[in-house]
């Protein structure tokens, strides 16, 4: 994916600033490309090149189907700032600003790789590491949003990072977190340690284990508790992985999910197993394509487990 030697992102406060090309640069890893800073400072380890924003524009029609097009859960009666950490392709960020043009978007990312064409002119992206402690002034948010994250998030981190949080919402303020525990489950226990969605679930959490905590969702209500919040309700949501279930709106949330596991099993992984677990690349397509056909399957049933706080 060709880049410019600069790219200038925006800052409410400072206006637009030129990314240092140290965070430009990509390694390419069997045919996908990764940020060379992240993998180098082990902040992420996904691509995130024109594939990789497909399957999120997929995964982000998928949420919508989840949460029956609700951007905001929390009854927020005025959003004027809204921060969105961990952006990705946008997504959620943009359609808040374009639903809400009163109000400011703030969205942090590590990546300015996966971009946008047009863009509200209350979204402002910002190039950072979520590892690293907020900046932002005291009671400046009404809301913070922070999905899909886990992977990114170092393990000691968590603590500083909901705090950093509580710090910068104003009083009454509303955080909503979604994240995946990404061990693979059945709705009939079909799913059995010989299974290849149960090799890449272990396979997985083993290799984040050191730098991330890849079991953070199960623990995000009480972090959010510990840092100061009240109020907390968390829900886990069994999220298909096929069209396998006989209510219809889960099938078809199912079905709608497919093709976002189908990529996410092997984008999420190649680097981490070739690289960091030591895989072969014989092994590596192996398992992912047995977990494809498995993830496929309706009678499976399988599912992950999706934490929405």
């Amino acid at each position: 994916m060709p880049l410019p030697i600069s790219i200038d992102f925006r800052d409410p406060d400072a206006g637009t600033t030129t990314v240092d090309d140290e965070f430009l640069e990509l390694v390419t890893i069997q045919g996908r490309e990764f940020q060379k800073y992240s993998i180098e400072h082990n902040v992420q380890y996904s691509p995130v090149d024109d594939e990789e924003a497909d399957r999120q524009s997929i995964q982000h029609q998928v949420f919508d189907r989840v949460f029956e097009q609700r951007l905001l859960f929390p009854p927020v009666a005025d959003v004027k700032d809204v921060l969105d950490c961990g952006y990705g392709t946008g997504s959620w960020a943009i359609e808040v600003a374009e639903n809400y043009p009163d109000c400011t978007v703030i969205g942090i990312d590590i990546s300015p790789h996966m971009r946008f064409d047009d863009t509200p002119e209350n979204f402002w992206p910002q190039l950072d590491d979520l590892n690293r402690r907020f900046t932002f002034p005291t009671n400046s948010f009404d809301l913070i949003h922070s999905r899909l994250v886990v992977g990114g998030i170092n393990r000691g981190r968590w603590p500083s990072y909901l705090r950093d949080m509580f710090r910068v919402l104003r009083p009454g303020g509303w955080v909503q977190m979604v994240e995946f525990y990404y061990n693979c489950q059945s709705d009939n226990g079909s799913i059995t340690e010989e299974s290849a969605l149960r090799q890449w679930s272990n396979q997985y959490l083993s290799a984040l284990d050191d730098k991330k905590d890849p079991r953070a969702p199960l623990q995000l209500g009480t972090h959010l508790a510990n840092a100061g919040f009240t109020s907390v309700e968390s829900q886990m949501i069994p999220l298909p992985i096929s069209g396998w279930s006989n209510d219809p709106r889960e099938k078809a949330t199912g079905e709608a999910n497919k093709e976002n596991i189908q990529q996410a099993l092997r984008a999420h992984t190649l680097y981490l197993f070739t690289a960091r677990l030591g895989m072969s690349t014989t092994a590596f397509e192996q398992l992912i394509s047995r977990a494809c056909e498995e993830a496929a399957n309706p009678s499976t049933k399988a599912y992950f487990p999706l934490y929405v706080v």
